[in-house]
């Protein structure tokens, strides 16, 4: 079986018996997929480990694509290795990251992945640790009561948006694909649903608008945007809810 189910940011009480209750018949060869935001691999020490712990002790296994929210910095510490024919980061051996723009086949079905997004609550700014103006800008931040900034390498990356190089290896994945695939798994969605859903434009969301363009495929699955509806027939927002989709 392979569910999916939107952004966790570290809370991971749905996938207990009382939320989930298809999991008391799954095993190891079940596969759960998180679209984004996954949040276990944030302080890159024991405070990870006990989550992680909790996690490989499930009776399936857990699979995620990354979301804006991300220890982006922590998660590039894990070595890259093959998985059903794309690239992952083993976080424990069953606890896996599928990484941007690759195509999986599971169940003998392609999966086409691509994490990454924008953050949208940063309009009042990204914080330097390094400026030397940073604690007297962090503190009149919060003596005028604004709460939506991020402090570079510490709640807030560059990487949550993709390269040029994970950009240049989705396109040769698609093309090798002939731009077909069963599933596409994101955690941003496109332009088209990102004004629908209040969320940014840039060039991420244009370039899956292109692959809803060009691509053919089943259903597409995403995160971020924290609510759960269908887009246009086979297009997905998912958040709280789990969903079967083999």
């Amino acid at each position: 079986m392979i569910w999916i189910t939107g952004d966790t940011h570290r809370n991971f009480t749905r996938f207990t018996p009382a939320h989930f209750p298809a999991m008391m018949g799954m095993t190891k060869s079940d596969i759960t997929i998180v679209a984004g935001d996954f949040g276990a691999v944030w302080h890159g020490d024991r405070r990870d480990d006990i989550q992680l712990a909790l996690l490989e002790d499930l009776p399936f296994t857990v699979a995620f694509v990354d979301g804006n929210h991300e220890n982006f910095d922590v998660l590039a510490k894990y070595p890259v290795e093959e998985w059903n024919g794309g690239k992952v980061q083993f976080i424990r051996p069953h606890v896996i990251h599928l990484m941007r723009g690759q195509v999986f086949t599971l169940e003998g079905r392609a999966f086409f992945t691509m994490g990454g997004a924008s953050s949208h609550d940063i309009e009042d700014g990204i914080l330097d640790m390094d400026d030397p103006d940073y604690q007297r800008k962090y503190t009149r931040l919060l003596l005028e009561n604004k709460r939506h900034f991020r402090i570079r390498g510490r709640s807030w990356w560059p990487e949550e948006l993709p390269s040029a190089e994970e950009y240049a290896e989705a396109q040769r994945n698609l093309d090798a694909h002939d731009w077909a695939v069963d599933y596409i798994i994101t955690h941003s969605p496109p332009t088209s649903f990102a004004a629908i859903l209040n969320r940014p434009r840039d060039e991420l969301t244009d370039f899956l608008e292109e692959i809803r363009q060009r691509a053919g495929y089943r259903r597409w699955l995403f995160g971020h945007c924290h609510g759960d509806r269908m887009l246009e027939g086979k297009h997905q927002l998912l958040y709280r809810q789990i969903e079967r989709i083999l």
